[in-house]
């Protein structure tokens, strides 16, 4: 379906491709559209939900300036999938088990991390001179990286929240794996320091914006190539995450399942991210803030919950999403209300059947915490088409 509802009033229009979007998202959306370098539009898609300063599902484009929290403190969070030569027969609930507690043990969950003689130095190595560059320039981000520090033993891990690594099968049988994480608390360190950055730079300038977290760098000024700079080193480093982790869940599933090869492209996609793009007649800066790119004939994947289906997609180039496209369910409520609203009962009745952990902890990821992802597949039928359908058997969480 096309665009669903247009915002104007508060500076150029929002184009919302879903008729599900609360008040505080609007007017969350309408801030963004009121300021001063916003090209053309700002486009929301049909996941859109409430974030920090920007909207999650929202695509900006700017000229001559771009806002750190924006793109926020996840930099490079994405999705990373691949066909295996497996089919679903191959498996069984023994076999399945044998691989969640594999994954457990080789992948790294939450705030842990690679122990020193584990960790993916090699992997790692092309990083170290570009982090070096960026301390040398600003001394005082190792302050902020504090326990974060370890970034080499960080890479390879997944994190925590809605991170997950998920062995699927699609609509033929096929086995896929598939994995969301981004740049660890390395990135996070980065985002944090250059967000406080951007808000005393507005601050000092006296620059009034209708939200704080909306604080940007203008393209020349004294921050503005630094922390283009940091952008791109934690992108590299999440996408070389996502890589290093699927090794190591392939490697893992080699240990319990009959040999396979992984068939097909590997999709690697970031999801929270900045790129220099050119959209109706200039080049620009677009934040993609929870959205995938969707050229013509780019592959994405958008995912569901822990207990639906998710899809790997081909986009369609629509320029009016510029080019983009849902990167999930999107959440429908908040972790401490979808705590409060289910129990463990309501969370292995939502995940029957697929291999995962049904305590307590991870109530807050119950599916119905989240949007209904074919209702977003349906609202941006212009956007991308579905390649394949999966359904996970496996999934472990961050």
């Amino acid at each position: 379906m096309p665009v669903h509802q247009v915002l104007s009033g508060a500076g150029l229009p929002v184009k919302i491709w879903t008729d599900d979007v609360d008040e505080a998202s609007r007017r969350q959306l309408a801030n963004l559209a009121s300021l001063p370098f916003i090209h053309h539009h700002v486009a929301a898609m049909p996941d859109v939900h409430l974030g920090i300063g920007a909207t999650i599902g929202s695509v900006i484009a700017t000229r001559g300036a771009v806002v750190p929290a924006a793109v926020g403190v996840d930099i490079g969070c994405g999705m990373v999938a691949c066909r295996l030569s497996l089919a679903a027969e191959q498996l069984d609930e023994r076999r399945l088990q044998r691989v969640f507690d594999q994954i457990s043990r080789d992948v790294p969950v939450g705030k842990a991390q690679h122990a020193d003689d584990r960790a993916l130095t090699g992997a790692a190595r092309p990083f170290e001179a570009g982090l070096k560059a960026m301390t040398q320039k600003h001394p005082q981000l190792l302050k902020t990286f504090g326990k974060f520090s370890k970034w080499v033993n960080q890479l390879g891990t997944l994190g925590g929240g809605n991170h997950f690594i998920e062995v699927c099968l699609d609509e033929s049988g096929q086995v896929w794996v598939m994995l969301h994480s981004g740049s660890r608390g390395i990135g996070n360190a980065l985002a944090s320091y250059f967000i406080e950055l951007a808000r005393q730079d507005i601050e000092r300038r006296q620059i009034h914006l209708p939200d704080r977290d909306l604080a940007y760098f203008a393209e020349g000024s004294e921050h503005f190539a630094d922390y283009v700079a940091a952008v791109h080193w934690a992108q590299e480093y999440a996408y070389a995450n996502r890589e290093c982790m699927l090794q190591l869940v392939l490697a893992g599933l080699a240990r319990h399942l009959p040999p396979f090869a992984v068939t097909g492209e590997v999709v690697n996609c970031h999801h929270n991210y900045l790129a220099r793009e050119h959209h109706y007649g200039a080049d620009v800066w677009v934040t993609r803030k929870g959205a995938i790119r969707a050229r013509a004939g780019d592959m994405g994947i958008v995912p569901g919950s822990m207990g639906t289906r998710s899809y790997i997609v081909r986009g369609k180039g629509n320029p009016e999403s510029f080019e983009s496209s849902a990167h999930g369910a999107g959440r429908r409520m908040s972790r401490n209300a979808a705590a409060r609203a289910f129990a463990e009962a309501d969370l292995r009745r939502q995940t029957e059947g697929v291999v995962c952990r049904k305590d307590k902890g991870v109530i807050d990821e119950i599916p119905a915490a989240y949007k209904d992802i074919d209702a977003v597949m349906e609202n941006q039928k212009d956007l991308t088409e579905i390649v394949h359908t999966l359904k996970q058997v496996v999934c472990v969480k961050g």
